[in-house]
């Protein structure tokens, strides 16, 4: 039976890591966009954007990954299909708008945390502001970030059991079918050494990558 049960939550494991993947995948990079129209200089897009990140660092995913789902249907334009496919691009979606959103804070502060000094040395240089942002801040300001972007990433290691809400067969969910269909409650305890690993593994990779960016010091 504990072969049977580690098979099932392996499975759930798999698509545990989907979400994760995929949600580092697009969030990050539209994080850092996010992050860059806050601190721009036209004010209406840095307002807007400001509205956008208070809304969804302000209600829970639970909520976004509802509306996300159900809300086109209930307004006759179901984009998402009712099959396993459907639900998945519908949970990275709402996964994606939500971590992007946090990793815009990150990333803004760690940009603004960089001394405006670096940007001055590159302008007497003759660099470009491209050239500035990616040879001089960029580098920078991924050091300062690492812990708190840690941080987050390893929340949505966890946060990835709130897509069970709609019927996504990941890592928790698996573990509480057990429960449902077998009466066994011990596989939904088990599931948490799933998740324990998982996070144990991003541990030492964060310690590893933060040694590895001293030599900004």
């Amino acid at each position: 039976m504990l072969w049977t049960v580690t098979q099932g939550l392996l499975g759930g494991l798999v698509t545990t890591f989907q979400i994760f993947i995929l949600t580092l995948i697009f969030a990050l990079p539209l994080g850092l966009i996010l992050a860059l129209g806050t601190i721009s200089r036209w004010k209406l897009l840095s307002y807007f954007i400001h509205v956008i990140v208070w809304i969804i660092r302000g209600t829970p995913l639970m909520l976004q990954l509802m509306i996300i789902f159900f809300v086109p249907g209930l307004c006759g334009h179901n984009i998402w299909s009712g099959d396993a496919t459907g639900r998945m691009t519908a949970t990275v979606v709402a996964f994606t708008i939500n971590y992007a959103c946090y990793f815009s804070v990150i990333f803004r502060g760690g940009i603004e945390g960089v001394p405006a000094g670096q940007r001055e040395a590159g302008e007497v240089l003759g660099m470009t502001k491209s050239q500035i942002f990616f040879q001089v801040i960029l580098l920078q300001m991924v050091k300062r970030i690492v812990p708190p972007m840690s941080n987050e990433i390893i929340t949505l290691v966890k946060d990835t059991s709130l897509a069970r809400i709609i019927a996504v067969y990941e890592l928790t969910f698996t573990g509480f079918s057990y429960m449902k269909s077998a009466g066994l409650i011990w596989p939904l305890f088990y599931s948490g050494v799933f998740y324990l690993l998982f996070v144990g593994i991003l541990t030492l990779l964060f310690n590893y990558i933060e040694r590895k960016l001293d030599y900004f010091k």
